[in-house]
């Protein structure tokens, strides 16, 4: 009996002997994964911060407006796609891309529109006359090919001068430039007839004309021989005119 409990105490002593042994190993290594684990994040990590220093670098020598231009080009990008949707389905891009817009942008736009090209007036008629005529001039498309063609046909004689003999008559003008100027003429027209500028009207002023054509040539007048005929125009009101 004593030496079968001596042999069943060794065998426990060898089983938990042989536990401890197992659980050591196991705890051995789920410390060696968990170390992997930190290994490879460690390598991660370094990965990304390198690449994030080469990144922050590119972007230290990039010009300072990088972004905005980058922003900008995709901008161009998506709206000249939108012009060619629009065209192939035959609608008005320009109304199209007003409508999504907001009353506060479109105000934007219109304030930086002024600003960008603000109106200078003109301080005399000679002014004036160079502000029309550069309107004019805005969009009229030269023909590069039937200037090099007259070009070569004439030579120096396409550029008259006061002693060029040749002067008119030169050649024959087409049909298409001569509709091109009628229909530019009848834009002219048009667009003077919608203009209305509402003008200053003083209550305590003599009214001396019968419509409004008439009052505007009596300014003419004025203007030029008001000082000579002051004194008749009193007599005349007075009753006391010779």
């Amino acid at each position: 009996m004593a030496s079968t409990s001596d042999a069943s105490q060794v065998n426990d002593a060898v089983d938990a002997s042989n536990a401890s042994g197992d659980n050591v190993v196991n705890r051995r290594a789920e410390r060696l994964k968990r170390l992997e684990k930190l290994y490879h994040k460690r390598n991660e990590a370094r990965n990304l911060n390198h690449l994030e220093v080469v990144e922050e670098d590119k972007r230290s020598k990039l010009p300072a407006n990088h972004e905005a231009k980058k922003a900008r080009v995709e901008w161009q990008l998506k709206e000249e796609e939108a012009r060619k949707k629009a065209a192939e389905n035959n609608e008005d891009f320009e109304q199209q891309k007003r409508l999504q817009q907001s009353a506060e942008e479109l105000d934007r736009i219109e304030r930086k529109r002024k600003q960008k090209n603000p109106d200078p007036g003109f301080s005399d008629f000679n002014a004036a006359q160079l502000r029309q005529y550069q309107r004019l001039i805005k969009d009229v498309k030269p023909d590069i090919g039937q200037y090099k063609k007259l070009k070569s046909e004439l030579g120096e004689e396409l550029y008259p001068d006061a002693d060029s003999l040749s002067y008119g008559g030169q050649g024959k003008t087409s049909e298409a430039a001569i509709d091109r100027m009628v229909a530019d003429l009848d834009k002219q027209m048009q667009k003077k007839s919608k203009f209305s500028r509402r003008r200053q009207h003083f209550d305590e002023n003599d009214v001396d004309y019968i419509n409004e054509r008439n009052a505007k040539f009596n300014k003419k007048i004025a203007r030029f021989y008001g000082k000579y005929t002051a004194e008749i125009k009193q007599n005349l009101e007075r009753g006391t005119a010779i």
